[in-house]
Protein backbone atom coordinates (compact mmCIF):
# COMPACT_ATOMS: atom_id res chain seq x y z
CA UNK A 1 0.00 0.00 0.00
CA UNK A 2 0.79 3.66 -0.63
CA UNK A 3 0.34 6.97 1.90
CA UNK A 4 0.77 10.24 1.31
CA UNK A 5 0.50 12.94 3.89
CA UNK A 6 -0.43 16.44 2.85
CA UNK A 7 -0.30 20.01 4.73
CA UNK A 8 -0.78 22.98 3.33
CA UNK A 9 3.25 23.68 3.45
CA UNK A 10 3.70 20.79 0.89
CA UNK A 11 4.09 16.97 0.65
CA UNK A 12 5.27 15.53 3.97
CA UNK A 13 5.36 11.89 3.73
CA UNK A 14 4.83 9.51 0.48
CA UNK A 15 6.09 6.15 1.24
CA UNK A 16 4.85 2.45 1.22
CA UNK A 17 3.86 1.09 4.01
CA UNK A 18 2.35 -2.77 4.99
CA UNK A 19 -0.25 -1.11 7.34
CA UNK A 20 -1.51 2.34 8.93
CA UNK A 21 -3.44 2.53 12.78
CA UNK A 22 -5.37 5.61 12.34
CA UNK A 23 -6.36 7.35 16.12
CA UNK A 24 -8.73 9.88 16.53
CA UNK A 25 -9.92 11.67 19.45
CA UNK A 26 -13.20 11.68 17.49
CA UNK A 27 -13.77 8.14 15.75
CA UNK A 28 -11.32 5.94 18.02
CA UNK A 29 -8.42 3.72 16.69
CA UNK A 30 -9.15 1.19 13.72
CA UNK A 31 -6.43 0.08 11.17
CA UNK A 32 -6.12 -0.45 7.35
CA UNK A 33 -4.51 -3.34 5.95
CA UNK A 34 -4.03 -4.38 2.05
CA UNK A 35 -7.39 -4.93 0.52
CA UNK A 36 -9.36 -2.98 2.89
CA UNK A 37 -12.84 -1.68 2.26
CA UNK A 38 -12.89 1.99 0.94
CA UNK A 39 -13.13 4.49 3.37
CA UNK A 40 -12.96 8.15 4.29
CA UNK A 41 -12.63 9.33 7.70
CA UNK A 42 -11.61 12.78 9.71
CA UNK A 43 -8.77 13.45 12.31
CA UNK A 44 -9.98 16.21 14.76
CA UNK A 45 -6.53 15.44 16.67
CA UNK A 46 -4.95 11.97 16.75
CA UNK A 47 -2.03 10.18 14.13
CA UNK A 48 -1.56 7.84 11.89
CA UNK A 49 0.58 4.92 12.85
CA UNK A 50 2.71 3.93 9.75
CA UNK A 51 4.49 0.45 9.76
CA UNK A 52 6.94 -0.60 7.43
CA UNK A 53 8.63 -4.01 8.36
CA UNK A 54 9.21 -4.00 11.49
CA UNK A 55 9.90 -0.14 11.69
CA UNK A 56 7.07 2.37 12.76
CA UNK A 57 6.52 6.28 12.06
CA UNK A 58 3.70 8.16 13.28
CA UNK A 59 2.14 11.15 11.97
CA UNK A 60 0.72 13.68 14.60
CA UNK A 61 -2.35 15.00 12.85
CA UNK A 62 -4.26 18.35 13.66
CA UNK A 63 -7.66 18.70 12.15
CA UNK A 64 -7.48 16.13 8.69
CA UNK A 65 -8.83 13.60 6.70
CA UNK A 66 -8.02 10.44 6.44
CA UNK A 67 -8.81 8.42 2.80
CA UNK A 68 -8.39 4.63 1.63
CA UNK A 69 -9.37 3.48 -1.92
CA UNK A 70 -7.45 0.70 -4.42
CA UNK A 71 -4.65 0.23 -1.73
CA UNK A 72 -3.75 4.26 -1.65
CA UNK A 73 -4.50 6.04 1.67
CA UNK A 74 -4.38 9.75 1.11
CA UNK A 75 -4.16 11.95 4.67
CA UNK A 76 -4.64 15.56 4.37
CA UNK A 77 -4.21 17.70 7.44
CA UNK A 78 -3.72 21.10 8.18
CA UNK A 79 -0.89 20.35 10.90
CA UNK A 80 0.90 17.60 11.11
CA UNK A 81 4.40 15.99 11.74
CA UNK A 82 6.15 12.39 11.43
CA UNK A 83 8.48 11.17 13.98
CA UNK A 84 9.57 8.03 15.11
CA UNK A 85 7.47 7.91 17.90
CA UNK A 86 3.75 9.71 18.73
CA UNK A 87 5.72 11.74 21.50
CA UNK A 88 8.62 13.23 19.36
CA UNK A 89 6.06 13.77 16.55
CA UNK A 90 3.70 15.82 18.85
CA UNK A 91 6.50 17.86 20.44
CA UNK A 92 7.60 19.16 17.22
CA UNK A 93 4.51 19.62 16.00
CA UNK A 94 3.86 21.67 19.01
CA UNK A 95 7.09 23.56 19.03
CA UNK A 96 6.13 24.34 15.49
CA UNK A 97 2.71 25.65 15.95
CA UNK A 98 4.34 27.65 19.10
CA UNK A 99 6.53 29.47 16.57
CA UNK A 100 3.80 30.33 14.17
CA UNK A 101 1.98 31.56 17.49
CA UNK A 102 4.41 34.16 17.80
CA UNK A 103 5.08 34.99 14.30
CA UNK A 104 1.50 35.75 14.62
CA UNK A 105 1.42 37.81 17.70
CA UNK A 106 4.56 39.56 15.75
CA UNK A 107 2.60 40.33 13.06
CA UNK A 108 -0.64 41.95 14.68
CA UNK A 109 1.38 44.32 17.08
CA UNK A 110 2.92 45.50 13.61
CA UNK A 111 -0.29 45.22 12.01
CA UNK A 112 -1.75 47.29 14.93
CA UNK A 113 1.29 50.08 15.41
CA UNK A 114 0.62 50.57 11.72
CA UNK A 115 -3.01 51.17 12.23
CA UNK A 116 -2.13 53.84 15.33
CA UNK A 117 0.61 55.62 12.74
CA UNK A 118 -2.04 55.96 9.73
CA UNK A 119 -4.68 57.18 11.57
CA UNK A 120 -2.35 59.99 13.38
CA UNK A 121 -0.72 60.64 9.96
CA UNK A 122 -4.65 61.36 8.63
CA UNK A 123 -5.31 63.41 11.87
CA UNK A 124 -2.03 65.80 11.05
CA UNK A 125 -2.86 65.62 7.24
CA UNK A 126 -6.52 66.90 8.02
CA UNK A 127 -7.08 64.48 5.63
CA UNK A 128 -11.23 63.84 4.99
CA UNK A 129 -12.53 67.38 6.13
Amino acid sequence: MDITVVTPQGELYNESVEYVVISSKMNGEFAILKGHVPIISAIDVGYVKMVREDKSLYTVVINGVVEHKNDKISVIAQEAHVGMSKVSAMDHLNTVREERLEENRKRNVDFAKAERELKKNIKQAKAGK
